[in-house]
């Protein structure tokens, strides 16, 4: 099922349990537009609904990720200070989007991944790179800084140190090196990259949809700063008990079966 079309600049492919949220502008390397970075928010909104939905695969099309925002727009985006808070917003309000889905999500990392492709790889939960991926946050090769949200998302995957090296240097990472500091989870060989993907999110999506909501729900509390148990930690951990979910998975677990959990309420 597509949730837009494809030969649109941005779709939404969702197939059972796996969706897929493509940049397609590989004449640009997926640079993004400011019409792309405002529809991303709906059309995430649109995939949250969708019951068997339990993860979603972020990739570009053309052997990039995304190169980061279209500079060819600056001039325009930029022109009055009103217009330049408007865009920001945008971009923060599609960022947070891909950051606060309610469900699992997996950056596949080919090729150009810079400056709000970056971004945008970072707001994922997971990220896994082909050996040409290239990474760089470049707002000081532009006279730019990069707002305080996105910043966080680094320093939580890479820690202060190398946030520093990549921020102030504004210098590219290889795969290697990424993997290596943390930024991505792993480096797939290209011919595999796909696979191995693919064989993640169907693994993901064989698992219960309310754990791994609440999951995350939990770790973005943790990534907020959240160091012990509160009333909405403890409350989730106790209706868990509760669930159709956790009947089924524990009839699987003593049947020495998998389980089989049912779609999502929409």
């Amino acid at each position: 099922m597509t949730i837009s079309d494809e030969k649109s600049d941005l779709y939404l492919h969702i197939e059972g349990e796996v969706g897929e949220l493509v940049l397609n502008r590989p004449q640009k390397r997926n640079a993004l537009t400011r019409a792309m970075w405002k529809a991303i928010p709906g059309l995430l909104g649109d995939a949250a609904t969708k019951a068997d939905l339990r993860v979603l695969v972020v990739r570009g099309k053309g052997g990039a990720f995304a190169a980061g925002a279209d500079i060819g727009e600056f001039e325009d985006v930029y022109a009055t200070a009103e217009s330049a808070d408007a865009f920001s917003e945008e971009v923060a309000n599609a960022l947070n989007a891909i950051a606060d889905f309610p469900l699992p999500t997996i950056g596949r990392i080919e090729g150009a991944c810079i400056g709000a492709g970056c971004g945008i790889a970072l707001a994922c939960d997971l990220r896994y790179c082909a050996p040409d991926a290239k990474f760089g946050i470049t707002p000081a090769k532009l006279g730019l800084l990069y707002p305080l949200n996105d910043t966080r998302r680094l320093v939580d995957a890479v820690g202060l140190a190398v946030a520093r090296d990549m921020l102030f240097s504004a210098r590219h990472l290889d795969a290697i090196e990424a993997v290596a500091v943390g930024l991505v989870n792993a480096c797939h060989p290209a011919s595999d990259l796909e696979a191995r993907i693919r064989d993640m999110a169907h693994l993901i999506g064989s698992r219960s949809a309310d754990s791994l909501m609440g999951l995350k729900t939990i770790l973005g509390l943790i990534a907020t700063g959240v160091s012990a148990d509160t009333g909405e930690t403890r409350a989730l951990f106790r209706a868990a008990f509760d669930n159709d979910d956790f009947a089924e998975g524990y009839r699987a677990f003593l049947e020495k079966r998998p389980p089989d959990f049912m779609p999502r309420k929409e």
